[in-house]
């Protein structure tokens, strides 16, 4: 009999687990994690999308409401809601970033725009098309299916 068979013990992992836990792995060296300002609240939790530093300018005009943005030399850091990355292809060469942990970065990025209020999230879906569109990438539900 297997673990836990019969018996009512073990526990059973479903998908959304499994991908938490892939997440939660990291690499060695120091962990690097963009922080929601003071005052702030992130009730959905946050994840961070990464662009090279020259779209940052670019997407900026595009959107209809910007959160937190962080910047470095590289990148610039955009703020949103936790599993954003859900059901998308987030086109070359953003990086999604789980947990808005800033791989490879030398320090944290430093925080370039604060919204009003308190919730730090730039919508992903208007930021996605945004940078589809400076991409030249096809949005996943535009493309056609396969077989």
């Amino acid at each position: 009999m297997g673990v836990g068979a019969g018996s009512g013990a073990g526990q059973v992992l479903n998908l959304d687990t499994l991908v938490r836990l892939g997440r939660g792995r990291r690499a060695p060296g120091p962990t690097r994690r963009l922080s929601v300002p003071e005052g702030m609240t992130a009730p959905l939790g946050y994840d961070a999308v990464a662009v090279p530093a020259r779209f940052g300018p670019l997407l900026m005009p595009r959107l209809p409401r910007v959160g937190c943005v962080y910047a470095d030399e590289a990148h610039w850091w955009w703020i949103v809601p936790s599993d954003s990355d859900y059901a998308l292809e987030w086109p070359a060469p953003a990086q999604y970033a789980g947990g808005a942990v800033v791989p490879d970065a030398p320090d944290v990025p430093d925080l370039i725009h604060r919204p009003e209020g308190t919730i730090p999230y730039t919508p992903p879906i208007p930021l996605y098309l945004a940078l589809c569109r400076l991409t030249g990438t096809t949005p996943t539900w535009s493309r056609p299916v396969s077989a």
